[in-house]
């Protein structure tokens, strides 16, 4: 199952009209207000990467303008050194003008969690554990797998926002932490409104029973599938009302191999970040294979 789209539409555009069929691509990013032929030039990541891979694994075949002028049609059989210098080549090669795209039975609805780690060895090795299961039957795993540091205590409130319950404040102390940096894995499980609501919730806590959270850490909330994928927007939305979102942002991206994460945290997060900053900071585990 694929879906054809110009370069330039957007991905909420994407998603709005393939849900007509009960369908959606496979994997994401994290904010839908971007264009097809941008995210495919960079490489497309979320928290459905460790399982299907970033966006641009999961194309048939693209339409490109190359730097001649000419209109070329590639694929995996077809132009394939095209078509793999394309995808995630920053523009450099061409320009995407069409991309199939593969979709999949799309679900329902989203059980999202967020559950908080003072321990970044804990963290990591559960972010490891969980991503290591994408081979395994949908009941045995998550669907996203994703997490975040949180270096300041004033975004432990803001970082659940309005989709969370319980709404009243929280202290890192109250937690029992021992430490002023917090790890949040966020997970979710998807399902369907006619699923056995107890079925979900035994998937989810036998996953979750094997993870090493702080017990008293654990949100959670289930919402439309269309809001999960969109929850940045509406994150958006609110800080464009406050004068917050146009302000200089800059945005980094690294990959950092497992065998120096360790050193990473002890450097960045802990050292060179501190509590100096109130901008997120994700980490998407991936699968090299995929």
């Amino acid at each position: 199952m694929y879906v054809d789209v110009w370069g330039g539409e957007m991905w909420i555009d994407v998603l709005k009209s393939t849900l007509k069929y009960g369908l959606a691509p496979k994997s994401w990013t994290d904010y839908l207000y971007l264009s097809v032929g941008g995210t495919l030039s960079n490489a497309g990541i979320s928290g459905q990467a460790f399982n299907h891979g970033p966006q641009i694994s999961n194309i048939h075949e693209m339409d490109v303008v190359t730097g001649r002028g000419d209109v070329v049609t590639c694929s995996l059989d077809h132009n394939p050194e095209l078509f793999h210098s394309v995808l995630g080549g920053l523009g450099q090669f061409g320009i995407i003008t069409r991309a199939r795209i593969a979709l999949e039975p799309s679900p329902q609805m989203v059980r999202w969690i967020r559950v908080l780690y003072s321990n970044f060895s804990a963290f990591t090795h559960d972010q490891e554990y969980l991503i290591s299961l994408h081979d395994q039957p949908q009941s045995q795993k998550f669907d996203y797998i994703e997490g975040f540091v949180i270096v300041d205590e004033g975004l432990i409130n803001n970082w659940r926002s309005s989709f969370f319950s319980p709404n009243n404040p929280v202290k890192i102390s109250s937690l029992g932490a021992g430490s002023n940096v917090l790890y949040c894995l966020e997970i979710t499980k998807n399902y369907h409104i006619g699923d056995n609501p107890k079925t979900i919730d035994q998937e989810v806590e036998a996953l979750l029973k094997k993870l090493n959270f702080i017990p008293a850490s654990m949100f959670t909330t289930d919402l439309p599938y269309v809001d999960f994928l969109d929850r940045v927007h509406t994150a958006e939305l609110k800080l464009r009302s406050k004068g917050l979102w146009d302000v200089p942002h800059p945005w980094l991206n690294l990959f950092v191999p497992k065998s120096r994460i360790a050193d990473f945290d002890k450097g960045v997060f802990k050292g060179i970040l501190g509590n100096k900053t109130s901008g997120p900071i994700l980490i998407y585990p991936m699968n090299k294979n995929k």
